[in-house]
């Protein structure tokens, strides 16, 4: 590990949870150089929903390549952008009834909400967008204004006006947090200008896999309706099939303004969009530009997934259906340690968190003991409290099985040490 350490900057972060150096990987599984294999959990943070190396898309772009298919193209007219257009308006906007318009940004997730932001903006004249309490937009200057994780937020001095924060769902327990927001909407001494648009992530993954429920998402959308604000949901990460279905905010029954899309979007290559209603596209040519905005690798990528993925509800069927394997047995497990720890279980299809309430370091400790048993798994919330679960949808029921059989040996080891430090102590 000494090259990392010697040459490249002490803002590398995953590489401290996972300290060793990975050579190869397929579906669930990374192996490092000295031909260990690890169970991943984690998934490239929801962008290998399809797993390491699919084969579908690995054939896919190995054939493109050795034909001398377009690589980089701007936004110029592409084979590959023109199947893969073809090939999401059939396969995921016309099942919908969505009328959406696309636009290729640049090719991470904050390329998409920096977009987003902008039109809202632009459409309505207006500078405030309002966020909500937890939610993570991304760390480029106006994704992170919108973006509530302190940890980022305080180092980067950023400007942090148009930008309003609002309590998500649940925030304040039972309570409805939307009445708190329609307050200040129809106070018009509030101090709080009626916004552009409003951003939020119906599960918020970097926020410690906090649900917001159908209900309260139906009354956002009324909201927006009645004060003329754009709604923007950001399905960056749980979207392309994280909770089951392909878009996060289905069964909710809503339609948004605007959809950010990326991560798992491009098979596993960068590539990010954003999706809006026709009336919104107000742009003037070349008015929002980027030199990366059109990937043709992953515009090759995303049509494969979307042809052997989505022509039916095969996909979204197993996830549901892992998902009962996954939410029994961590609730197995929290259970087992009810009378010493308080511990929530909660999640949506594969993205499911696992909070120890009383005592917010030990998710990092099981991430780390989780490690020795040759399983990846990350951590997730304000204070990195909770642990969470982002497995491949694709992932087999064996692979996934035995993943949460490493993951129940770490927390055993963990609070079985924990207890027996105790003992000596006293």
């Amino acid at each position: 590990m000494r090259i990392f350490e010697s040459l490249e900057s002490e803002v590398r972060g995953y590489i401290r949870s996972f300290p060793t150096i990975f050579a190869k990987a397929k579906g669930a599984i990374l192996t490092d150089e000295q031909d260990v294999a690890y169970i991943d959990f984690f998934a490239g943070a929801g962008t290998l929903n399809y797993g390491h190396n699919n084969q579908l898309i690995s054939d896919a772009l190995i054939k493109y390549l050795q034909e001398d298919g377009i690589v980089h193209g701007l936004d110029m007219a592409t084979t590959a952008k023109k199947e893969f257009l073809q090939t999401f308006e059939n396969l995921i906007l016309k099942p919908r009834n969505l009328d959406y318009k696309l636009q290729f940004t640049g090719p991470t997730g904050t390329n998409a909400v920096e977009t987003a932001l902008k039109l809202a903006r632009l459409v309505k004249g207006r500078s405030n967008i309002v966020s909500f309490t937890n939610g993570f937009h991304g760390l480029s200057q106006g994704s992170l204004a919108v973006t509530g994780n302190n940890e980022y937020r305080d180092e980067s001095y950023i400007s942090r006006c148009n930008a309003t924060f609002m309590p998500f769902d649940g925030y304040f327990g039972d309570w409805n947090t939307l009445e708190y927001f329609r307050k200040f909407l129809s106070d018009t001494s509030s101090g709080v200008d009626i916004p552009a648009a409003v951003i939020v992530e119906t599960v918020q993954g970097e926020g410690g896999i906090n649900l917001a429920s159908a209900k309260w998402l139906q009354e956002l959308e009324s909201i927006c309706r009645e004060y003329d604000i754009l709604l923007i949901i950001d399905d960056i990460q749980v979207g392309n099939g994280r909770t089951g279905e392909f878009f996060s905010f289905e069964f909710a029954g809503i339609t948004p303004d605007m959809v950010t899309l990326s991560k798992s979007i491009g098979g596993g290559l960068p590539m990010a969009l954003l999706l809006f209603k026709a009336d919104l596209d107000q742009w003037k040519p070349g008015e929002h530009t980027g030199t990366f905005r059109g990937n043709n690798l992953a515009f090759v990528a995303s049509t494969v997934t979307l042809e052997n993925y989505w022509q039916n509800d095969d996909l979204t069927n197993a996830v549901f259906y892992k998902e009962k394997i996954l939410k029994s047995t961590l609730e197995k497990i929290a259970k087992k340690y009810k009378d010493e720890y308080d511990i929530e279980v909660r999640g949506r299809g594969l993205a499911y968190g696992f909070e120890i309430k009383n005592d917010t370091s030990i998710a990092g400790e099981i991430s780390g003991y989780a490690f020795k048993e040759n399983l990846i798994i990350e951590t997730c919330g304000s204070d990195n409290q909770v642990v969470k679960f982002l497995p491949p949808l694709v992932i087999d029921e064996e692979t996934l099985k035995e993943g949460l059989k490493r993951f129940e040996v770490a927390v055993d080891t963990l609070f079985a040490s924990k207890k027996e430090k105790l003992g000596q102590e006293f």
